[in-house]
């Protein structure tokens, strides 16, 4: 079985599985789903937990006899076994399909992974708990959701927030979303009334906001200018190896070049692959008016910049040349770059 967030509640209502999985590299929201998977469980008697951390060469045998052994104090037990790696070799992964292949009333196998990647996906023991229990792939929250995520949340806190304020608290935690939980739980308590608009966001929330190189390839892609400018300061802001940044940008451009001349959008990578695909289909309009040769030359000097050939700030250079992917005008090259 396959569960995600929003079916989570209602699932855990009707029934509890013998092994559940969650993946995924939101903090926050993972670790809500394993609260609410261990409270349901210690409600139906679960009221003993053991935690596994499994990293690289972990002996796998210990779990295996921890699963085996009978607990001195409860008569049902939680075995959680916390894999961060989402790899568990193939001692490790024939362990876990014995456990969930063989499981017990009294056990419930609770594994907690970051992100799973398409091998590991197809993994024999990812498998095995989907045929047995129940997997929970936990997705970020994409951009264009967050303020309907954040009035949600605020709601479920007791607090409305204007859409202004929301537009600015989406602002400041992008790309941070246990930043965004805390930052309402101090609104709600700095707050005199269940209402708050820009002002009071702006005095109360600190830029939590974090991105990284593949939301400026998507903003890029999609022509939105300000959003790339913004990521671009805040990647700049974290430090950030400017020879990374200009990779993303340069595969922008490639990805903005294949869809002026006609050929089919590479596959999609990122966080949001399908999303960046229908951003390259709608970029085949604009991509007519860019001159790629003027680009080209851009983020070269952007290059020779970084690797000390010539003078300049890199940073500005790839903030003009992100304006001119997005179709906007920006200053000229420097006399002689373009031959």
């Amino acid at each position: 079985m396959k569960l995600t967030l929003d079916s989570l509640s209602a699932h855990l209502e009707r029934q509890l599985l013998p092994a559940y999985l969650v993946s995924g590299d939101e903090p926050l929201l993972t670790g809500e789903a394993a609260d609410a998977i261990r409270a349901r469980a210690r409600a139906a008697g679960y009221t003993d937990r053991e935690v596994h951390f499994m990293e690289r060469g972990a002996d796998w045998n210990e779990v295996r006899a921890s699963f085996d052994t009978l607990s001195l104090f409860a008569s049902r037990r939680i075995v959680e076994i916390r894999l961060p790696s989402g790899k568990p070799g193939a001692a490790g992964g024939a362990t876990l399909v014995e456990l969930i292949e063989g499981r017990r009333d009294d056990v419930l196998l609770l594994i907690l992974t970051g992100r799973l990647d398409r091998e590991a996906q197809s993994a024999d023991w990812v498998r095995a708990v989907e045929a047995h229990g129940a997997w929970l792939p936990v997705w970020p929250v994409e951009p264009e959701r967050l303020v309907a995520w954040l009035r949600a949340r605020c709601r479920r806190q007791g607090l409305e927030l204007t859409d202004e304020a929301l537009e600015l608290l989406a602002e400041r935690t992008e790309g941070n979303l246990l930043a965004a939980h805390q930052e309402i739980e101090k609104l709600r308590l700095l707050l005199t009334t269940p209402r708050a608009g820009a002002e009071e966001v702006l005095a109360s929330v600190a830029d939590s906001a974090r991105f990284d190189v593949f939301q400026l390839g998507d903003a890029l892609v999609a022509g939105d200018a300000a959003r790339a400018i913004r990521v671009l300061a805040g990647l700049r802001a974290e430090g950030v190896e400017p020879v990374l940044v200009l990779w993303a940008v340069v595969k922008a451009l490639r990805d903005l070049w294949s869809a002026a001349s006609g050929a089919a959008p590479p596959p999609g990578r990122g966080r949001f692959p399908s999303r960046q695909n229908a951003a390259l289909e709608q970029a085949r309009r604009r991509a007519a008016r860019l001159d790629f040769d003027r680009l080209t030359a851009r983020a070269c000097l952007a290059d020779r910049i970084i690797k000390g050939r010539a003078t300049g700030d890199a940073w500005d250079e790839m903030a003009l040349l992100a304006a001119e992917l997005c179709a906007r005008p920006a200053l000229p090259l420097p006399r002689g770059v373009l031959k």
